[in-house]
This record gives structure tokens, sequence and C-alpha cells, in this order.
């Protein structure tokens, strides 16, 4: 993955032949042109789930017509860190109910919640261009 810095408070990543794209709300000096990178973090973590979800429903041959999930976030005062995030499946009508229990436990396997439970080493280095 290669991030880049192409101006302003923008900053973006490229990999696998994608490009995001972030930036900064004006009031934080950006132009407000992307979502911030802690926004495509927590979007990330619902979209994994929702993954989840869709290859449960495939599995049995489920319809995904009328399915939803709603996330909520809950934000520490002190550290603005969100300690919190509250995932709310919303089951079309007719979803059969000795599935939602397992619909539930599908979500809950989304690699990105795994990862937050076990966090990988991060190491941070810098270097200067070989002469």
């Amino acid at each position: 993955m290669k991030i880049n810095f192409p101006g302003g408070k923008r900053v973006t990543s490229t990999y696998k032949g994608f490009t995001v794209e972030t930036d900064q709300p004006t009031s934080e000096g950006g132009d407000g042109s992307a979502p911030e990178p802690y926004d495509l973090f927590l979007s990330s973590m619902g979209t994994c789930a929702g993954v989840y979800i869709v290859y449960f429903c495939e599995s049995r041959n489920i319809p995904t017509d009328g399915l939803s999930m709603t996330l909520r976030f809950e934000r520490n005062e002190e550290s603005h860190l969100v300690e919190t995030i509250a995932m709310q499946i919303h089951l079309p009508t007719g979803f059969p109910e000795k599935y939602r229990k397992a619909v539930i436990r599908s979500a809950q396997m989304c690699t990105v919640k795994r990862s937050l439970q076990y966090p990988p080493e991060i190491v941070v280095t810098a270097t200067e261009p070989s002469e």
C-alpha cells in the first residue's frame, strides 16, 4: 500500500489498483473533499460486517432485499476516541427467526473487528531517498 500527499490536508492510499482519498473538514484546515481517515476506519467496520452478513444470507438462499445495518458510536469525552461501536442489523420482513442469532454471529466474524480485538504490532520508521 502506498500513501501519498497530493496537497493540502488530503492524503491518499493506493492498493490493489484502487485509490482511496481522504481529507480533513474545513474546520480543520482541509477542503472537506473526501471522508476523514477515521471515518473510513469506522466505515470499514460496518462494510466488513456487512460482507459477512451477505455471505451468510447467500449460503442459505435468504434474500438481502430490505436488509441494512446501522452503526452508532459512543466517544470518550476526554480522549475523543470511540469507546463503543453498536451495530444494529435491520432484518427484512420474513427473515427466518431461526437465523436471527446466527446472522449476528456472522457479523461478529468481521476481520476488522477481530483485528481490534487482537491488535497487530504497528512499527513506524522513516527513511530518506538513497543517493
